[in-house]
């Protein structure tokens, strides 16, 4: 009995640390989308994370630290989301469909991640380039996005000599910009373009590009 008691307390310090640092990572995740990583603070972000200063520096090193370790959280994120299926398995057309829609659907859920990526454009990946794991997380998706290509060619449903990383970016683009620039087009074209049904409209629209391009 008295060891039982004794082993909680040891779990719940042990948990601490990550508990801590997730708790700043969300903080910062909710200050950097909407400020950018000029406008956010230390101060702001410690006191949403109901932690300190001295905490974020512990862990991250400075600001700048810790926006990075946030945005490669936030890759890392869409990348696992996306693996959760298993787009091998899939005939080529399906699978190039998953990966349409995954992503698409992955920036109507994720505001933040398009803010982030706003900004840290704004300052040329400057600190993206610093990532030892960016390029890693992507090298697999390639993989992927090659061998429906590959497939595709020899069940003749794609077409020949396709750049896996130029059609990646056309996909990554046709949902990017949409919601990117969401709130001037809405106003510019007077259409609720969060609404569900435009959503599906442009979704529909932006697989007839990507597909009809693939086809022979």
């Amino acid at each position: 009995m008295t060891k039982s008691k004794s082993a909680k307390p040891t779990q719940k310090k042990s948990r601490q640390p990550d508990v801590t640092r997730r708790n700043i990572l969300d903080a910062a995740l909710y200050e950097f989308a909407a400020k950018g990583l000029a406008g956010a603070r230390v101060d702001e972000i410690a006191a949403r994370s109901g932690s300190n200063k001295r905490m974020i520096y512990e862990y991250f090193g400075n600001k700048e630290g810790l926006w990075l370790t946030v945005l490669e959280n936030a890759y890392t994120r869409m990348r696992e989301e996306e693996h959760a299926i298993d787009v091998a398995r899939m005939k080529p057309e399906d699978g190039m469909r998953y990966l349409m829609e995954f992503n698409f659907k992955f920036c109507s859920r994720n505001p933040e991640f398009i803010a982030l990526l706003n900004a840290e454009n704004l300052h040329k990946a400057s600190y993206l380039k610093d990532s030892k794991k960016i390029r890693e997380l992507y090298t697999p998706l390639l993989v992927v996005i090659t061998d429906l290509l590959q497939r595709g060619q020899k069940d003749g449903v794609f077409r020949k000599g396709v750049d896996p990383v130029e059609l990646y970016t056309t996909i990554a683009a046709l949902g990017f910009f949409y919601f990117s620039n969401i709130h001037t087009l809405s106003t510019i074209f007077g259409r609720n373009l969060l609404s569900p049904k435009q959503q599906k409209t442009r979704l529909d629209h932006s697989m007839e590009v990507v597909l009809g391009y693939l086809r022979p």
